[in-house]
């Protein structure tokens, strides 16, 4: 990894970690009083707060907005494979599920990256990188081991979350290998007017009876996921899934459910169980084999 490299990861371990239990927060309301705002609402407006701040960032970096029309159907592609279906997804899942448990399931995408990349993109890995990923799966299991009776309430947001994980995995490598010639950011600044849109229309048609000005915690978690997730966070992302292989780049942010675990249980009062302590050994372990040198 360069330094550069290095500093982004760092930055959006630690934003993305934090914010799974500030979303559970936004959705589902403070432990001593929850109360449960509307999902796909609570994603609209984040990222309705999120693309300005975006389209600042163009600005100020000179970075053209333009699409030609010969790029439109490779970013309606790289759009739903890479932000539509995970978005939608994971914030009507997150309220069945504990913030870290829905991280770790999430998570489960540098898996079906090498897989995908072994078996339909004819990525050869080393022996070293197949470690890792098994590594990365040890810790997975390690992490859902205690909570196997509270998923089987879930299943159909456990699975949704796995199905989500597993075509952002493709979205992954179809992004490294895109013959768009568009800046990075042009593309991040459209995939998000796109998902932004679809969500707005999903919160309208499905939720609009619910809707409610938030409480503080709600537009405090609205304003965290605007700024830092949709104005940073994202780019962040796509930055290291650009610029590194799909196996390196997924598995270098395993420590986001690590973290988000470890962060709902301070900030949400979430349970941890030894297994939680000895999956991060096994996320280090995993991360380690792929990023260091030989």
């Amino acid at each position: 990894m360069t330094r550069r490299q290095l500093v982004v990861l760092v930055a959006l371990t630690l934003i993305w970690g934090l914010n799974w239990p500030v979303m559970k927060l936004g959705v589902s309301g403070l432990p001593a009083a929850p109360q449960a705002y509307p999902p796909l609402t609570f994603r609209a407006l984040s990222m309705l707060l999120g693309v300005p701040v975006l389209a600042l960032a163009l600005v100020a970096l000179r970075v053209p907005f333009g699409v030609p029309r010969s790029e439109r159907r490779e970013l309606l592609a790289l759009t739903a494979a890479n932000m539509l279906v995970w978005h939608v997804v994971i914030i009507v899942a997150v309220q069945q599920l504990s913030s870290g448990r829905s991280a770790i399931l999430g998570y489960t995408m540098p898996i079906f990256a090498a897989l995908w990349g072994a078996w339909v993109f004819g990525d050869r890995l080393t022996p070293r990188q197949w470690f890792g990923v098994a590594a990365a799966a040890l810790g997975v299991a390690l992490l859902l081991a205690s909570e196997f009776t509270r998923l089987a309430g879930a299943p159909l947001a456990a699975g949704a979350i796995v199905l989500a994980a597993a075509i952002w995995a493709y979205g992954t490598h179809r992004l490294r290998r895109t013959a768009s010639r568009l800046p990075l950011l042009t593309i991040v600044f459209w995939m998000t007017v796109l998902t932004t849109l679809v969500m707005v229309l999903l919160a309208v048609a499905f939720e609009r009876q619910a809707w409610r000005l938030p409480e503080p915690h709600v537009a405090f978690a609205i304003g965290f996921n605007a700024v830092l997730v949709f104005g940073f966070a994202h780019a962040a992302w796509f930055y290291l899934a650009r610029t590194m292989p799909p196996v390196a780049s997924g598995i270098s942010v395993m420590l986001i459910p690590v973290l988000g675990t470890f962060a709902g249980a301070a900030l949400l009062g979430e349970a941890l169980h030894w297994q939680d302590h000895a999956a991060m050994l096994a996320i280090v372990v995993a991360i380690a084999a792929v990023l260091l040198r030989r």
